[in-house]
């Protein structure tokens, strides 16, 4: 649960569009915003190697200090990340009452897949649900989810209804037995691609009919042949 809360320390951001966000991540810096009960905005920019690092250690709640004011709690709105480096780019926060319920996405992890023994018979484990919404106090939230796939089995699938929701947390779901968590399907066969076919390089007389390796047709069945295909059709129609 989060109980110690971490801080982060940032500066207030007073220049925005896309150019000045751009000069700020070259700086080592992430543009944010956080939002306020009221729906004020205040913009940000903090230190990418402190956001990664408090990011890295899955806090839900923490206290964010803005140069110049007291820290408020606050949960993480959404982060946008780079499509191929994974980089932050911008993050919002939003700050809440810690006597009040909230809702907040919550990590589900998968614990024990390489002892469970569809996974060692080679069957292919898939974690399809890797994040719920769940509804509780700042401080009740927890950082993230545990199910245990130990004990899984090919064709076996795991549904939500099988995490019991910790106290005093509720999960945002009409039905948990709707909810797959993880799959254990079995092994991919793979295809064995067809033999290619050589071509042999075969001599092939009338009818279709192999003619022994250094054997030529005969003249007159060769000039047989030929007339054929050119008159098979008769003597067209005289006027």
């Amino acid at each position: 649960m989060a109980s110690d809360r971490a801080t982060l320390k940032v500066k207030p951001r007073e220049i925005f569009g896309s150019r000045a966000s751009r000069r700020l991540r070259r700086d080592g810096l992430v543009p944010g915003v956080v939002y306020g009960h009221g729906g004020e905005a205040r913009p940000f920019q903090v230190s990418d190697r402190e956001l990664r690092h408090l990011l890295a250690e899955g806090h839900t709640l923490l206290d964010l200090e803005v140069e110049g004011a007291k820290p408020v709690p606050v949960v993480i709105k959404e982060q946008q990340h780079h499509p191929v480096r994974d980089a932050v780019l911008h993050v919002d926060f939003h700050e809440v009452r810690l006597d009040e319920e909230i809702q907040a996405e919550v990590a589900i992890e998968l614990d024990g897949a390489d002892q469970a023994p569809g996974v060692r018979e080679g069957g292919v484990l898939e974690h399809v649900t890797r994040e719920i919404t769940v509804e509780a106090l700042p401080t009740e939230i927890p950082e993230r989810l545990t199910v245990d796939v130990s004990q899984m089995e090919i064709n076996d699938t795991l549904q939500l209804a099988v995490l019991a929701p910790p106290s005093g947390v509720k999960f945002i779901v009409e039905d948990p037995e709707e909810v797959t968590i993880a799959t254990l399907s079995p092994p991919r066969v793979e295809e064995e691609p067809e033999p290619e076919v050589e071509e042999e390089a075969e001599l092939v007389g009338e009818e279709g009919e192999e003619v022994p390796e250094g054997e030529e047709p005969a003249e007159g069945e060769e000039r047989h042949a030929e007339e054929e295909g050119e008159g098979g059709g008769g003597e067209e129609g005289g006027t």
